[in-house]
């Protein structure tokens, strides 16, 4: 059984969304801010956390910081801040995902479910390389050269797929519906901030994600 850890402090959204899940065989466990939260992943293991942003003590944005240090489980921001800025903030922290309020429970509940899937990779079992760069699918490490590269989940993913199809030029347009899906809502700069911090991870191998201008990206041996 899959197991959610939701961080809001509206009890109202805590009783519906542990209700619906766990009609699902999901299992859901609460915190109304981010110190508890934080407190109940120092001892429990998640395989994905639910996040809001505005809360008491410590706000989600603090909190994403926080996990994304020490932790990299899967993040989606359920918030009703839907300003730009705020979601490319969430993003920049790690977050994984951003959904808004009012929210459909069973697209919540498949959003959980495929980033659950892709982080477990359950998926590929192979060996992929370009360069120094190679790729354990079925293990999910990454290895530059110079030693293992600790990657979020969508940096991983992003890897991966450019690794797939490598020598390709692969458009902003296909990038987002593969990782993000095809109900992503956002724009190419949230895709272009990790390309950027999955250059920056990589080191000296980066190099071999060229940016194929108006078009997209392409990870050229």
């Amino acid at each position: 059984m899959y197991k959610i850890l939701l961080i809001d402090d509206e009890i109202r959204m805590q009783e519906v969304v542990t209700d619906f899940f766990m009609a699902k065989g999901v299992s859901v466990i609460c915190a109304s801010d981010g110190l508890e939260g934080i407190e109940k992943l120092k001892t429990i293991k998640f395989d994905l956390v639910l996040l809001d942003i505005m809360m008491p003590k410590l706000d989600g944005f603090e909190t994403c910081e926080w996990i994304r240090n020490k932790n990299e489980v899967p993040i989606i921001f359920i918030t009703a801040k839907v300003d730009e800025n705020n979601q490319l903030t969430g993003y920049k922290l790690g977050a994984d995902d951003y959904v808004t309020k009012p929210f459909s429970l069973s697209v919540l509940y498949a959003k959980c479910i495929s980033l659950i899937k892709r982080d477990k990779r359950l998926v590929v079992d192979e060996i992929l390389r370009v360069g120094k760069i190679q790729m354990d699918c079925k293990k999910g490490r990454v290895w530059n050269g110079e030693g293992e590269v600790l990657l979020a989940p969508i940096e991983f993913n992003l890897l991966r797929y450019l690794l797939q199809n490598k020598n390709q030029v692969l458009t902003r347009e296909q990038i987002l519906t593969k990782i993000w899906g095809y109900d992503y809502e956002g724009n190419d700069r949230v895709l272009d901030n990790h390309i950027k911090k999955l250059r920056k991870a990589l080191g000296k191998e980066g190099k071999y994600i060229r940016t194929i201008i108006k078009m997209g990206y392409r990870l050229e041996e």
